[in-house]
């Protein structure tokens, strides 16, 4: 139990929900203990772990303050978030799992960020790391730097979710009476819950690569057993109910939707395929095809495609090296 100042009052909350994080734990809690500073508390979530997670964890004690939380029962990564969320006392919080971790002088840059954002989330740039660490490529934010008016960012948004998961800061009042995550979207619980975030106004961009994103086998997106085509059912699910709230408040739905329709298209098509699910490969072609040339610029600028595919062939070739 941590006590003291920062524990009662602290201005960033950085939560940590992990189960069985073994291999990548050290590196996350490093990452933050040489950044820490006075007004940050760390909450770690143990969700069930049976390996040495803990054990790992207790031994980063003395350098670290943290609490332990421990939720009553056991879900997804959005449930032990939530949980994590309500544990958590800071005005602003983050989140970072267990294979993820920040960059040097990620905390220094966006300290003061907290101070004067006009909206609940400030986002910044990462990249993609194998799972030694080695860096496979960047994933940028398709924005310019500083206030990114509302409209704009939840349109680019619709499109795909650019935001890896240690990036974004956000103010954690507005993410628990916003609901939290949706605890039905395991697949893209965090896309959701930043258009809500970012239809509550103008959303702070840092220009800057201050976290790395793991790609890795293990991972829960990827290691986790699921209906066929799910995640292509839980990303239009969160895509039709935002593209109509985008519509209600004003926003031109009509010129994203069917680029975002393609994009949520490509995507179950690269999941099932990674699966070896039976994939519609003509299906998704089409939709693209059919966006024309300033479709197919708008989709090459938000869906960061050329990103996502590049890190993770780089990955596929150093594991069949």
């Amino acid at each position: 139990m941590v006590s003291g100042r920062n524990s009662m009052n602290p201005l960033l909350s950085v939560i940590i929900p992990v189960h069985n994080g073994e291999r990548f734990i050290s590196a996350a809690l490093q990452s933050v203990r040489e950044q820490y500073r006075e007004g940050i508390e760390v909450v770690f979530v143990n969700n069930s772990s049976t390996d040495r997670t803990l054990e790992i964890v207790r031994g980063f004690a003395d350098v670290l303050p943290m609490r332990v939380v421990t939720p009553n029962s056991f879900g997804d990564w959005p449930a032990t978030s939530n949980f994590g969320l309500r544990e958590a006392k800071g005005d602003w919080a983050c989140f970072l799992h267990h294979d993820d971790y920040w960059l040097p002088g990620r905390i220094a840059r966006l300290w003061g960020e907290m101070d004067s954002a006009k909206g609940a989330l400030i986002i910044h740039n990462a990249k993609f790391v194998d799972p030694d660490g080695e860096e496979l490529g960047p994933w940028t934010c398709p924005l310019s730097e500083g206030d990114v008016p509302s409209e704009q960012f939840v349109e680019r948004l619709l499109i795909q979710n650019f935001i890896a998961i240690p990036s974004p800061i956000f103010k954690r009042k507005a993410v628990l009476e916003s609901g939290g995550f949706d605890e039905a979207y395991w697949a893209c619980g965090d896309w959701d819950l930043w258009l809500r975030l970012g239809e509550l106004g103008p959303v702070r961009f840092v220009a800057e690569t201050l976290s790395a994103y793991r790609v890795h086998p293990a991972s829960i997106t990827v290691a986790r057993k699921r209906p066929p085509h799910e995640w292509e059912r839980q990303l239009t699910a969160v895509l039709d109910h935002h593209l109509k709230h985008f519509a209600q408040q004003g926003g031109h739905s009509n010129s994203v939707e069917s680029v975002a329709r393609a994009s949520v298209a490509v995507n179950g098509a690269l999941s099932s395929a990674f699966l070896g699910e039976p994939v519609n490969v003509s299906a998704a072609l089409l939709k693209v095809l059919a966006l024309g040339p300033l479709g197919w610029r708008r989709y090459l600028r938000d869906s960061r495609i050329v990103q996502r595919l590049r890190s993770r062939l780089k990955l596929r070739r150093l594991t069949a090296a």
